[in-house]
């Protein structure tokens, strides 16, 4: 596996005015071998094509300038042999011959497509996801990789593919204290989030990448059963609600009966307090407003 190896060139300003100082010189021959040949002078056809040569090659030496912008760098490869890595930010100069591949390493993401597939229960949902990720090593970016963009891309379908299935979308209804326990989708994002984040790391470690974060934004049953879980997950909200009503309603009615007998306000035989705690339910318990019935005779 080829690794990144910095290799610092020089600054391009020096470079730059020495090569246009000796073209400058080259042109100046070219003129004064033009007038030496125009004198009849022998030695004007060597000092032209002298100064054309090197015209030439003080011009081709100009190439090898370019410049490294901030959070970018420069692959450098000779005739297909990678030589090194320029992170230097500023006016350089290297060898012309060397090819010099722009790679940016700014922060990039890229929203992923909805994807349609089935949770740990099997439940069909469409989950998609933010991907932070920037590139760390340049070398295997360009080398250990066909593209490395389009490689991140479907890698990290494929990572949230995986983890979608190792995971249930919600664990609302369950009674199993275990499973209870066990992380969801819609439940515990944070977590989720994490090791989805780990496994993309660890599927473009190869290509020279460092994941930044990673962010399910969307979550949601398929179409086709998002109205039976709709009905469902309501369900599951009114039994809970009903539970806390009941609960609450036999505590107070547990109290009032002690205060009854505490204060010694009333004795009441067993079937006086059946028809006590019944009625009591019924204010507590209903959905609407109770409709008292007053008995202005005996209680029998």
């Amino acid at each position: 596996m080829i690794k990144e190896n910095l290799k610092s060139q020089y600054s391009g300003w020096g470079f730059l005015f020495l090569f246009l100082a000796l073209a400058g010189l080259s042109i100046y021959g070219i003129v004064q071998g033009g007038l030496m040949i125009y004198n009849y002078e022998d030695l004007g056809i060597y000092v032209l094509i002298g100064s054309i040569v090197s015209l030439i090659f003080f011009v081709f030496m100009l190439t090898g300038l370019f410049t490294v912008e901030p959070n970018e760098a420069r692959v450098l490869i000779l005739f297909g042999k990678y030589v090194g890595t320029e992170k230097t930010t500023g006016f350089r100069w290297a060898n012309p011959l060397l090819s010099k591949k722009r790679i940016s390493l700014r922060a990039r993401n890229f929203d992923g497509e909805k994807l349609k597939v089935n949770d740990k229960k099997g439940n069909p949902i469409e989950i998609s996801a933010v991907v932070v990720w920037r590139v760390q090593d340049t070398a295997q970016a360009v080398f250990e990789v066909d593209n490395y963009i389009d490689y991140v891309r479907v890698q990290s379908e494929s990572a949230l593919r995986h983890l979608a299935t190792s995971y249930p979308y919600d664990l609302s209804g369950e009674d199993d204290e275990d499973v209870k326990d066990e992380l969801s989708l819609r439940s515990s994002l944070d977590e989720v989030n994490e090791g989805l984040q780990k496994e993309i790391q660890a599927r473009v470690q190869s290509a020279g990448v460092f994941v930044e974060e990673t962010r399910i934004n969307h979550l949601a049953y398929a179409p086709e059963i998002a109205q039976a879980m709709l009905q469902r997950q309501q369900a599951e909200a009114i039994i809970a609600a009903r539970k806390k009503i009941v609960d609450g309603a036999v505590s107070m009615v547990e109290m009032a009966l002690t205060k009854l007998k505490e204060n010694e306000i009333m004795e009441l035989d067993e079937e006086r307090k059946a028809n006590m705690v019944s009625n009591l339910l019924v204010v507590l318990c209903g959905d609407k407003s109770a409709n008292p019935i007053i008995n202005t005779g005996s209680l029998y």
